[in-house]
């Protein structure tokens, strides 16, 4: 499934797997975007399985013309090593997942993270506004959820972040007496990953934002901020009270999110 840039496969013991799922306003996506260019990530292979959508396009991350022109497929990995915490942290860009084939993906995935010796897994995802209870509608916007594996070692940590784990609701809305269980309406391949890795003992975390579908850049932005306060990708530029944001660096294909603008011709 992982074919490699060079000649053997790097080793990616130990290492964290940030991966976004297609959900919706590709919050996920344009956040991983976010950290790949914020980190200058380099690519080190692809993923290749007829599970998912061929598609191909110019480099979305390009700092210069001499690399604009290079291609780009969906299913880039990509690394970086953070040097403070001596962790990793690589991903691919964007999965848009075969009609039907969303199980056979997400079973092809995890076992090639447990084949590579990924420590751990964390998907970010988005989910409809407009399904939130009410008490969901009168606390934060963020949810997160993890596996059991992983809620030994990190539960501590999560705690002192004061986060909301993602509630349980009833399977079937409309029954009254349907049982209760973890829904992510519009969450994609979200769901299925969490299952999936939740049997196989995989450890993963799902940190996600209840948005709407629109301008979604701001809710990408604080998507990231969100995982940063766990994972201290980046920090401040000074530790003062007036602290500036955080420098999250615009990947250049974003300037083309809503099109290329009106052809003068129309005029």
């Amino acid at each position: 499934m992982f074919v490699p840039c060079g000649e053997s496969v790097p080793d990616l013991t130990n290492f964290t797997l940030l991966m976004p799922a297609v959900s919706v306003g590709n919050v996920g996506q344009l956040a991983i975007d976010l950290i790949i260019s914020t980190l200058n990530m380099c690519k080190i292979g692809y993923f290749y399985t007829d599970c998912l959508v061929p598609m191909v396009g110019n480099n979305p991350y390009a700092t210069e013309e001499e690399n604009s022109n290079e291609l780009s497929i969906n299913t880039e990995a990509v690394l970086h090593i953070h040097l403070q915490t001596h962790s990793a942290y690589g991903g691919p860009q964007t999965l848009s997942v075969q009609e039907y084939k969303s199980k056979s993906f997400c079973e092809k995935l995890l076992a090639w993270v447990e084949s590579s010796g990924c420590a751990r897994i964390i998907v970010l995802s988005s989910s409809h506004s407009y399904h939130r209870n009410d008490a969901q509608l009168r606390s934060t916007p963020f949810r997160y959820l993890l596996t059991p594996c992983l809620q030994k070692s990190v539960q501590n940590k999560i705690k002192s972040l004061n986060w909301l784990e993602m509630e349980k609701s009833r399977c079937i809305p409309e029954m009254s007496d349907s049982e209760f269980c973890i829904r992510i309406p519009g969450g994609g391949i979200t769901k299925t990953l969490y299952d999936e890795s939740c049997s196989k003992e995989i450890q993963m975390a799902v940190l996600l934002k209840f948005v709407s579908e629109g301008d979604n850049i701001p809710d990408a932005v604080s998507l990231v901020e969100y995982l940063n306060e766990w994972l201290q990708i980046i920090r401040p530029c000074s530790d003062g009270p007036t602290a500036s944001a955080l420098p999250w660096k615009i990947p250049s294909s974003w300037r083309l999110l809503f099109g290329s603008g009106l052809p003068p011709a129309l005029f």
